[in-house]
């Protein structure tokens, strides 16, 4: 895998992620508002068309992985998982959970976060923060538009699902 150092984060203790998935081409302005003053965004996928990216990237850096929904010579540039290792801490970022081929405790992830689903989930295994923010493209079905945020604090982690305005 790749690990991504974080160059732009100043202070290893204090971070903060907007985590995003399944935004299926719609970019919701409460996104923005949502994410004023993260550190950087992870999106898990199915962005659906390149200009998401774009306009995540003027609200903070971007780590963006592929879903099954992102095709196109842009989607073919995005990876299918993404480990991202800020100090010890590392995080893995995948669109379908169910597509993991590594042992994420063997690993050392500390947090995994994935999409696929459209429902938010949160929850803690075995030391791991998994982490999933539901869906904030086009409704479907009855399903919350969410997005979370993730904070990193003295080396442990804390999400927080965010329920955004329609």
């Amino acid at each position: 895998w790749r690990a991504y150092m974080l160059d732009s984060i100043k202070n290893l203790s204090d971070i903060v992620f907007g985590v995003i998935s399944d935004t299926h081409g719609l970019l919701r302005p409460s996104v923005a508002e949502a994410f004023k003053g993260v550190d950087a965004v992870l999106h898990a996928g199915d962005l659906d068309r390149p200009d998401i990216l774009e306009r995540l990237e003027s609200i903070a850096p971007v780590i963006a992985v592929r879903g099954n929904m992102d095709q196109g010579r842009w989607a073919d540039a995005l990876p299918r998982c993404e480990y991202l290792e800020i100090g010890d801490f590392l995080i893995g970022v995948l669109h379908n959970i169910h597509t993991l081929d590594v042992d994420p405790e063997a690993a050392g992830v500390r947090v995994l976060i994935s999409g696929h689903t459209h429902q938010p989930h949160l929850r803690q295994d075995k030391g791991i923060l998994y982490l999933n923010p539901g869906s904030a493209g086009p409704r479907r079905f009855d399903y919350p538009i969410t997005a979370a945020l993730l904070k990193i604090q003295n080396n442990k982690p804390d999400a927080t699902i965010i329920h955004l305005d329609p």
